[in-house]
């Protein structure tokens, strides 16, 4: 079978060092490639291949490694600019022959793999990621098992198998190992090239965020002109490293001398600052890329905001930059900065900055990133680094959160999200850091659910409760609007978290801490007693109810409210007591302190560099306002506090039958479909009940049928969202909870303890626990079923929808009384099931 050239298995991706590199299967007319390729290569690199000395590829040899079917015999080559610099085969075998003595139906479900990675890109991660998408495309074609041959002293190559994290057998035969590979991706090999991917991410930002030189192309001598805006802030900043200002005829621009190409700078460039007009970006790019620039930051507009035409631009932009090993930032971005003290980078079109600090700080929007380094310097919040990504075109916030996550100068994240590229990576990378560092996020789009014009993503498809429900479970703090981000991101920044929900209040003014019980009320917190000191309240006051409070252990957190009083002056000891306790670090301290916002001096412990350091306590205009950042910070503490659970082994689950059933139901659709009816993947196939039933009964659910037996009533529906994949929703399955959209949301698969924590997130939930005397249904079969419904989900991309409704619970257990089932082919595998990959 010879199939046409698969385009899918074309991908961009990020090497362990930070470079890019593009793969794709190989071409016909690739000789010329492969020649130049093999001719880099030393004669070891040639030898651990064939086994043998081949100084030249014949004629016979191009035609055959060039010369694939893309099913029996499948290449991918990795290219970085206009040079090949590997390659991987894989050849079908059966029994010890080659495919090619194969009858022409037979199709055997084990190949032979080999790489050849040139010797000057040897180590940047080549092998392993190669290996990852030739997998892929095996298992696709339907090859189960790679058999690898290794010399034993080519140790690099054997690591490559070894480590991949596929179920390997290993024998010794005449002088070499033979591996045998499993390609089923297991447990391992996903936790392999999550690892992986996540080293590679966070070394591409690191190199954006610490280069040893910045050129700024389109450096111009108008004074307010953008390229003169960012060539002024990097030299105000103190950037550690020499600033090469490009411009066709200037000698110099703001006092440094200027070069009229990239390619004239007489040093090398690690980071360009692109500020040209768009139709001139490409061959900025291209020169950009011949100089060995590392990264670009592209600030220009006239991109995908302007529509298509913009949009085709700033593909090839993408598209060029990677190809040459470039990340790049933008374009028609705000631009991204470093305080730490080594670089001091200022590369953004900001004329404030706010000093260092422990918050990393990404925005999509460079309108906005203005205004949100001004209110961020206007409070006193100290940034390690922000990034503005414009129409995230390449680096996203998945990026940034991967650098985050090993970056020990950055305490927490914030986010200003306008889209989500990859939605189900973004929940999967932040329930990772956000186990280590708290995430704030502010979503905009909340009443369209829209993408804005020229970023590169799709609109989401989930209600935007469903969306929020998605970010708790994984951890995200998501804020209504700017003014809750920075007040809980000041929280976060200079507080400890808290060990529970109970809080002290310690007021000076009744009015103040009525305003803030209630409010703490209102969120579900549990107030302690409140401690009124009255209007004449010092110092010593505020000391002696404040060391009460951090010493009684039934209190977890305090708020501090002063005011001055009415008649004469207030005691200026009183914010110097408060730091003196704060500064211990015990328990999270927020204040209303003479209605000021942000960290103010009197209640700040100064660092070395004047910013405020730990222990700090952030002030808030009003009452309301301190005790709603708190709650945010008590609710993520109490998500971090508990068990991210695991993902169980269920039994009698039998996934191949339902694989095969899956399969041959769309087939005959298929086979079924009138000429001319349109593209299958296009196709939704409605399925019986009967068959619906068979289906489930693959995964241990049992269909009951019949008439209402009595019990609560519940729902439960799984749907495949081209977005966040497999999402199961629950709730009561009544007119009221309808109308109410009472539905709890999560992501498949679900650990067990999120199956727990679905059925109580709903406010219907007491009818299920007990409610007015009721007894309490079976909620250990409940969330059985939500289990397995949730793996079936997982396991079956193409199941479309399925809802089971009503499902029936009572005390003695559960039962699904009717299914439906649509089913749709998906098109193309899940990200986090397929081969790293750039967007």
């Amino acid at each position: 079978m010879t199939e046409g050239y698969p385009d899918q298995w074309e991908a961009d991706v990020v090497l362990s060092d930070g470079g890019t590199a593009h793969l794709r299967p190989i071409r016909t007319g690739d000789a010329g490639l492969l020649r130049d390729f093999y001719a880099r290569l030393s004669p070891e690199s040639i030898y651990y291949r064939f086994f043998s000395p081949r100084p030249y590829l014949s004629d016979r040899d191009v035609e055959h490694f060039t010369g694939v079917d893309h099913d029996r015999r499948v290449a991918l080559i990795a290219t970085i600019g206009e040079e090949m610099v590997a390659v991987v085969r894989y050849d079908r075998v059966n029994g010890g022959q080659a495919d090619g003595d194969q009858a022409d139906g037979d199709r055997p479900e084990t190949a032979e793999v080999a790489f050849l990675v040139e010797d000057a890109h040897q180590g940047r991660g080549l092998g392993p990621v190669l290996l990852e998408h030739i997998a892929a495309a095996a298992r696709e074609r339907g090859v189960r098992r790679f058999v690898a041959s290794v010399l034993p002293d080519n140790r690099r190559m054997t690591r490559v198998f070894r480590e991949a994290g596929y179920r390997a057998e290993q024998r010794f035969e005449e002088g070499v190992i033979e591996l045998v590979l499993d390609l089923e991706p297991t447990e391992t090999s996903v936790e392999v090239m999550t690892a992986r991917e996540h080293r590679a991410e966070s070394r591409s930002i690191q190199r954006l965020l610490f280069p040893g030189s910045v050129a700024v192309i389109g450096a111009s001598r108008a004074e307010h002109s953008v390229g003169r805006t960012v060539l002024r802030n990097l030299l105000a900043g103190d950037f550690t490293g020499p600033v090469y200002p490009v411009h066709p005829t200037a000698v110099a621009v703001a006092g440094v001398r200027a070069y009229p190409s990239v390619l004239e700078i007489p040093d090398d460039v690690d980071l360009a600052v692109v500020a040209v007009r768009a139709d001139a970006v490409h061959e900025v790019v291209e020169e950009c890329a011949s100089k060995g620039v590392r990264g670009l930051i592209v600030v220009s507009s006239g991109f995908g905001e302007i529509g298509d035409d913009g949009r085709a631009r700033q593909e090839e932009l993408v598209r060029l930059a990677r190809a040459y090993g470039m990340r790049v930032v933008g374009p028609n971005c705000l631009g991204i900065a470093n305080t730490d003290e080594g670089v001091r980078l200022n590369a953004t079109l900001a004329p404030t900055m706010p000093g260092r600090g422990p918050v990393g700080f990404f925005s999509q929007s460079g309108a906005l990133g203005i205004a949100i380094l001004q209110r961020t310097a206007e409070r006193g919040l100290g940034l390690s680094t922000f990034v503005s990504a414009g129409n995230r075109a390449d680096v996203s916030g998945n990026d940034l959160m991967q650098y985050w996550e090993e970056d020990p100068a950055t305490k927490a994240v914030l986010l200003y999200l306008e889209s989500l590229g990859n939605p189900r990576k973004f929940a999967r990378l932040a329930q990772r850091l956000g186990r280590r560092k708290p995430i704030v996020a502010v979503k905009s789009g909340r009443s369209t659910q829209g993408v804005p014009i020229g970023h590169a993503a799709r609109a989401l498809t989930l209600p935007d409760h469903a969306v929020s429900a998605l970010f708790e479970q994984a951890g995200v703090i998501r804020v209504e609007d700017l003014s809750e981000l920075f007040d809980v991101a000041q929280v976060l920044a200079y507080q400890p978290l808290p060990a529970g929900d109970r809080i002290a209040i310690i007021d000076n003014s009744n009015s103040l801490g009525l305003l803030a019980q209630d409010e703490a009320v209102a969120l579900g917190l549990d107030v302690r007693p409140r401690i009124d000191l009255g209007p004449r309240a010092g110092g010593d006051d505020y000391e002696a109810a404040l060391a009460g409070a951090l010493a009684d252990e039934t209190v977890d957190a305090v708020v501090a409210l002063f005011t001055p009083p009415t008649i004469g002056g207030y005691d200026v000891r009183v914010p110097k007591k408060i730091m003196r306790l704060a500064a211990r670090g015990e328990k999270p301290i927020v204040a209303t302190y003479l209605g000021k916002e942000g960290m103010p001096a009197d209640l700040r412990v100064t660092g070395p560099d004047g910013m405020p350091a730990a222990g700090s306590v952030p002030s808030y205009p009003s009452p309301e306002d301190a005790v709603r950042a708190l709650a945010y910070v008590i609710r993520y503490a109490q998500w971090r506090q508990r068990p991210a659970g695991r993902i169980p082994e269920l039994d009698g689950v039998d996934r191949d039958r339902a694989r095969a059933l899956v399969a041959d139901w769309l087939t005959a659709a298929d086979a079924a479909r009138e000429p001319g009816a349109g593209d299958a993947s296009d196709q939704v196939v409605d399925v019986s009940p009967g068959r619906a039933a068979e289906l489930l009964a693959c995964y241990g659910i049992d269909v009951a049928g019949g008439e209402d037996g009595g019990g609560v009533p519940t729902r439960i529906v799984i749907r495949e969202d081209h977005s966040f994949g497999a999402v199961i929703s629950f709730g009561i399955a009544d007119e009221t909870a309808a109308l109410l959209d009472d539905r709890a949301y999560r992501l498949s698969p679900l650990a067990d303890v999120a199956a727990a924590e679905m059925i109580r997130a709903i406010r219907t939930a007491p009818l299920l626990l007990g409610h007015r005397g009721a007894e309490p249904v079976n909620l250990a079969a409940l969330e059985e079923l939500l289990l397995r419904a949730s793996r079936l989900g997982y396991d079956l991309p193409e199941v479309a929808r399925l809802e089971l409704s009503p499902v029936m619970a009572d005390a003695s257990g559960v039962m699904v009384r009717h299914v439906t089932l649509s089913l749709a082919r998906p098109l193309g595998p899940r990200p986090e099931l397929g081969p790293r990959r750039l967007s």
